[in-house]
């Protein structure tokens, strides 16, 4: 139970220094940031969802982590860093031909590695584990 309230509070305090950053900045946005921010939104609704998922195990005094879920945890993990290595690649590939700050391109890369493991998780977890 401890942990299912702890990403919770991760989420709120992660949406509350975002807010924080977007609203107090005197600095123009560029699309970057906004882009940058909306997928921070994303992320943290998918952090909700993880958390409500646990809350109502917990609820109906199922295990919140069975054999099952760490199976497709693992899948989507091992997924989701092959393709954050071509993501990688990309992101230096578009480096060499755009003019973008080191910072933004690894904020990127970050952001784009969790919303890739975010979107696996949800293919692998609705579309179910295939015999291998």
């Amino acid at each position: 139970m401890k942990r299912t309230i702890l990403i919770f509070v991760i989420a709120i305090l992660v949406l509350a220094s975002a807010a924080l950053w977007f609203f107090t900045s005197s600095k123009a946005f560029k699309p970057v940031d906004i882009l940058q921010f909306g997928v921070i939104l994303v992320l943290v609704g998918f952090g909700l969802f993880f958390g409500y998922k646990r809350l109502t195990s917990v609820r109906r005094r199922e295990p919140v982590e069975d054999e099952l879920s760490k199976k497709v945890v693992q899948k989507a993990a091992a997924l989701s860093y092959f393709i954050s290595l071509y993501i990688w690649v990309f992101m230096i590939w578009l480096k060499d031909r755009v003019s973008l700050d080191t910072e933004e391109v690894l904020g990127s890369g970050i952001l784009a590695m969790a919303v890739t493991f975010g979107v696996t998780w949800a293919i692998v977890h609705f579309r179910g584990i295939r015999n291998e």
